[in-house]
Protein backbone atom coordinates (compact mmCIF):
# COMPACT_ATOMS: atom_id res chain seq x y z
CA UNK A 1 0.00 0.00 0.00
CA UNK A 2 1.53 3.56 -1.20
CA UNK A 3 2.00 6.35 1.34
CA UNK A 4 -1.01 7.99 -0.16
CA UNK A 5 -3.75 5.21 0.21
CA UNK A 6 -2.65 5.05 3.50
CA UNK A 7 -3.26 8.56 4.21
CA UNK A 8 -6.59 8.01 2.01
CA UNK A 9 -7.95 5.36 4.92
CA UNK A 10 -7.16 7.19 8.26
CA UNK A 11 -9.98 9.01 7.53
CA UNK A 12 -10.52 10.18 11.43
CA UNK A 13 -6.79 11.61 11.17
CA UNK A 14 -6.56 14.87 14.12
CA UNK A 15 -6.11 18.48 12.46
CA UNK A 16 -2.41 18.67 14.39
CA UNK A 17 -1.61 15.14 12.70
CA UNK A 18 -2.63 17.33 9.53
CA UNK A 19 -0.63 19.61 9.86
CA UNK A 20 2.52 17.94 10.48
CA UNK A 21 1.84 15.85 7.36
CA UNK A 22 1.09 18.45 5.17
CA UNK A 23 4.54 20.52 6.52
CA UNK A 24 6.46 17.21 4.91
CA UNK A 25 4.17 15.69 2.20
CA UNK A 26 5.52 15.53 -1.08
CA UNK A 27 4.35 19.02 -3.61
CA UNK A 28 2.13 18.53 -6.76
CA UNK A 29 2.64 20.84 -9.87
CA UNK A 30 -0.42 22.71 -8.61
CA UNK A 31 1.30 23.98 -5.47
CA UNK A 32 4.86 25.08 -7.53
CA UNK A 33 5.52 28.64 -8.33
CA UNK A 34 5.19 28.35 -12.20
CA UNK A 35 1.37 27.24 -12.43
CA UNK A 36 -0.43 29.43 -14.80
CA UNK A 37 -3.06 29.57 -16.90
CA UNK A 38 -2.87 27.87 -19.88
CA UNK A 39 -4.45 29.01 -23.12
CA UNK A 40 -7.85 28.77 -24.01
CA UNK A 41 -9.23 26.06 -26.56
CA UNK A 42 -9.54 27.36 -30.05
CA UNK A 43 -12.58 25.45 -30.55
CA UNK A 44 -15.67 24.56 -27.89
CA UNK A 45 -18.71 22.42 -27.91
CA UNK A 46 -21.54 24.41 -29.09
CA UNK A 47 -23.76 25.58 -25.72
CA UNK A 48 -26.94 23.61 -26.21
CA UNK A 49 -29.33 22.67 -24.06
CA UNK A 50 -29.66 23.02 -20.00
CA UNK A 51 -27.24 20.59 -18.95
CA UNK A 52 -24.22 18.52 -20.19
CA UNK A 53 -22.19 16.18 -18.40
CA UNK A 54 -18.30 16.05 -18.57
CA UNK A 55 -15.97 13.34 -17.22
CA UNK A 56 -12.30 14.09 -15.87
CA UNK A 57 -9.96 12.00 -14.11
CA UNK A 58 -7.18 14.23 -12.92
CA UNK A 59 -5.52 12.25 -10.06
CA UNK A 60 -6.75 11.53 -6.50
CA UNK A 61 -10.74 12.34 -6.97
CA UNK A 62 -10.34 14.31 -3.90
CA UNK A 63 -9.06 17.09 -5.79
CA UNK A 64 -10.79 17.08 -8.76
CA UNK A 65 -14.27 17.04 -7.18
CA UNK A 66 -13.27 19.79 -4.92
CA UNK A 67 -11.50 22.24 -7.35
CA UNK A 68 -14.73 21.79 -10.06
CA UNK A 69 -17.44 22.48 -6.60
CA UNK A 70 -16.24 26.06 -6.82
CA UNK A 71 -16.46 26.44 -10.13
CA UNK A 72 -19.29 28.62 -11.60
CA UNK A 73 -22.03 26.75 -13.75
CA UNK A 74 -21.34 23.39 -12.39
CA UNK A 75 -24.31 21.95 -10.95
CA UNK A 76 -22.71 18.65 -9.42
CA UNK A 77 -19.55 16.85 -8.84
CA UNK A 78 -19.37 13.12 -8.14
CA UNK A 79 -16.14 11.39 -7.28
CA UNK A 80 -16.22 7.67 -8.99
CA UNK A 81 -14.60 5.35 -11.38
CA UNK A 82 -14.68 4.85 -15.15
CA UNK A 83 -12.76 2.89 -17.98
CA UNK A 84 -13.22 -0.52 -15.67
CA UNK A 85 -16.55 -2.59 -15.66
CA UNK A 86 -18.72 -2.44 -12.74
CA UNK A 87 -17.95 -5.24 -10.54
CA UNK A 88 -15.13 -3.48 -9.88
CA UNK A 89 -15.84 -0.16 -9.37
CA UNK A 90 -14.99 -0.50 -5.99
CA UNK A 91 -12.18 1.73 -3.81
CA UNK A 92 -9.93 -1.56 -2.39
CA UNK A 93 -10.23 -3.51 -6.12
CA UNK A 94 -9.75 -0.19 -8.22
CA UNK A 95 -6.58 1.12 -5.55
CA UNK A 96 -4.90 -2.33 -6.88
CA UNK A 97 -4.70 -0.71 -10.15
CA UNK A 98 -5.28 -3.64 -12.04
CA UNK A 99 -8.79 -3.01 -12.95
CA UNK A 100 -8.75 -0.28 -15.61
CA UNK A 101 -10.18 2.26 -13.61
CA UNK A 102 -9.41 5.89 -13.02
CA UNK A 103 -10.46 7.86 -10.01
CA UNK A 104 -13.20 9.90 -12.20
CA UNK A 105 -15.38 13.13 -11.25
CA UNK A 106 -18.23 13.52 -13.48
CA UNK A 107 -19.32 17.23 -13.63
CA UNK A 108 -23.13 17.93 -14.54
CA UNK A 109 -23.24 21.85 -15.83
CA UNK A 110 -24.77 24.44 -17.40
CA UNK A 111 -23.39 25.12 -20.46
CA UNK A 112 -24.96 28.78 -20.63
CA UNK A 113 -22.63 29.36 -17.38
CA UNK A 114 -19.62 27.56 -18.48
CA UNK A 115 -18.04 25.82 -21.27
CA UNK A 116 -16.79 22.47 -22.00
CA UNK A 117 -13.78 24.10 -23.48
CA UNK A 118 -13.18 26.31 -20.16
CA UNK A 119 -13.59 23.27 -17.97
CA UNK A 120 -10.70 21.58 -19.32
CA UNK A 121 -8.78 24.58 -19.40
CA UNK A 122 -9.28 24.69 -15.74
CA UNK A 123 -8.26 21.33 -16.36
CA UNK A 124 -5.09 21.52 -17.35
CA UNK A 125 -4.31 24.75 -15.58
CA UNK A 126 -4.80 23.44 -12.16
CA UNK A 127 -6.34 20.25 -11.47
CA UNK A 128 -3.71 17.39 -13.03
CA UNK A 129 -0.21 17.88 -14.49
CA UNK A 130 -0.82 16.39 -18.25
CA UNK A 131 2.57 14.92 -18.35
CA UNK A 132 3.41 12.68 -15.70
CA UNK A 133 2.19 8.91 -16.76
CA UNK A 134 -0.27 7.14 -14.37
CA UNK A 135 0.70 9.16 -11.44
CA UNK A 136 0.15 12.45 -9.69
CA UNK A 137 2.01 14.24 -7.10
CA UNK A 138 2.80 11.40 -4.50
CA UNK A 139 -0.02 8.81 -6.03
CA UNK A 140 1.42 6.13 -8.56
CA UNK A 141 -0.90 3.54 -10.30
CA UNK A 142 -3.11 3.53 -13.28
CA UNK A 143 -6.48 4.53 -11.60
CA UNK A 144 -4.30 8.22 -11.13
CA UNK A 145 -4.03 8.38 -14.78
CA UNK A 146 -4.95 11.65 -16.42
CA UNK A 147 -7.71 10.51 -18.98
CA UNK A 148 -10.77 12.56 -20.19
CA UNK A 149 -13.96 10.61 -21.31
CA UNK A 150 -15.73 12.73 -23.81
CA UNK A 151 -19.79 11.63 -23.19
CA UNK A 152 -19.88 13.08 -27.63
CA UNK A 153 -18.74 13.27 -30.32
CA UNK A 154 -18.32 17.28 -30.21
CA UNK A 155 -16.36 17.00 -26.97
CA UNK A 156 -14.30 14.21 -28.37
CA UNK A 157 -13.57 16.54 -30.95
CA UNK A 158 -12.67 19.50 -28.78
CA UNK A 159 -10.47 17.12 -26.04
CA UNK A 160 -8.31 16.09 -29.02
CA UNK A 161 -7.84 19.34 -30.71
CA UNK A 162 -6.86 21.11 -27.49
CA UNK A 163 -4.22 18.55 -26.76
CA UNK A 164 -3.04 19.47 -29.58
CA UNK A 165 -3.04 22.88 -29.59
CA UNK A 166 -1.28 23.16 -26.17
CA UNK A 167 1.14 20.11 -27.74
CA UNK A 168 2.14 22.50 -30.69
CA UNK A 169 2.76 25.61 -28.76
CA UNK A 170 5.20 23.69 -26.33
CA UNK A 171 2.87 24.91 -23.10
CA UNK A 172 4.09 22.15 -20.95
CA UNK A 173 8.06 21.29 -20.46
CA UNK A 174 6.99 17.86 -21.26
CA UNK A 175 5.01 16.14 -23.62
CA UNK A 176 0.85 15.48 -22.76
CA UNK A 177 0.21 12.16 -22.06
CA UNK A 178 -3.29 12.54 -20.95
CA UNK A 179 -5.94 10.11 -22.44
CA UNK A 180 -8.71 10.56 -24.50
CA UNK A 181 -11.36 7.50 -24.20
CA UNK A 182 -14.43 7.10 -25.11
CA UNK A 183 -16.93 7.30 -22.41
CA UNK A 184 -18.86 3.84 -21.58
CA UNK A 185 -19.85 4.19 -18.12
CA UNK A 186 -19.30 6.02 -14.82
CA UNK A 187 -20.13 4.56 -11.36
CA UNK A 188 -20.45 6.22 -8.22
CA UNK A 189 -17.72 5.91 -5.59
CA UNK A 190 -18.33 5.14 -1.55
CA UNK A 191 -20.14 8.22 0.24
CA UNK A 192 -17.16 9.10 2.46
CA UNK A 193 -15.24 9.77 -0.87
CA UNK A 194 -17.85 12.67 -1.65
CA UNK A 195 -16.96 16.04 -0.97
CA UNK A 196 -14.09 14.86 0.76
CA UNK A 197 -12.28 18.05 0.57
CA UNK A 198 -14.83 20.47 2.45
CA UNK A 199 -15.31 17.80 4.90
CA UNK A 200 -11.48 17.80 5.53
CA UNK A 201 -9.81 20.68 4.13
CA UNK A 202 -6.99 20.15 7.36
CA UNK A 203 -6.17 16.29 6.47
CA UNK A 204 -2.41 16.07 5.33
CA UNK A 205 -2.99 15.01 1.98
CA UNK A 206 -5.87 17.20 0.96
CA UNK A 207 -3.55 20.27 3.32
CA UNK A 208 -0.78 19.49 0.67
CA UNK A 209 -2.07 18.38 -2.55
CA UNK A 210 -5.63 19.55 -3.12
CA UNK A 211 -5.91 22.83 -1.26
CA UNK A 212 -3.77 24.63 -3.03
CA UNK A 213 -5.50 23.40 -6.12
CA UNK A 214 -8.29 25.12 -4.86
CA UNK A 215 -6.55 28.33 -4.13
CA UNK A 216 -4.95 28.00 -7.58
CA UNK A 217 -8.84 28.38 -9.32
CA UNK A 218 -9.98 31.32 -7.06
CA UNK A 219 -6.66 33.11 -8.43
CA UNK A 220 -6.34 32.57 -11.82
CA UNK A 221 -9.61 31.83 -12.87
CA UNK A 222 -11.24 35.11 -11.10
CA UNK A 223 -14.83 34.89 -13.40
CA UNK A 224 -15.41 31.11 -12.54
CA UNK A 225 -14.83 31.12 -9.05
CA UNK A 226 -17.43 30.23 -7.07
CA UNK A 227 -17.31 31.16 -3.40
CA UNK A 228 -19.55 28.23 -1.72
CA UNK A 229 -18.92 24.75 -3.64
CA UNK A 230 -21.96 22.80 -4.75
CA UNK A 231 -22.00 19.67 -2.71
CA UNK A 232 -23.13 16.24 -4.03
CA UNK A 233 -25.81 14.38 -2.55
CA UNK A 234 -24.51 11.41 -0.28
CA UNK A 235 -25.99 8.02 0.67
Amino acid sequence: MSLSDRSKTALAATAALAFVAAAFWPQTRASAEDMQVVPAPKVDVPANGNTATAVLAGGCFWGVQGVFQHVKGVKDAVSGYSGGSKMTASYPVVSTGTTGHAETVKITYDPSEVSYGKLLQIYFSVVTDPTTLNAQGPDEGTQYRSNIFPTTPEQEKVAKAYIQQLQAAHVFRSPIVTKVTAFKAFYPAEGYHQNYLTLHPEQGYIAANDIPKVEGLKRLFPQEWKQGPVLTATN
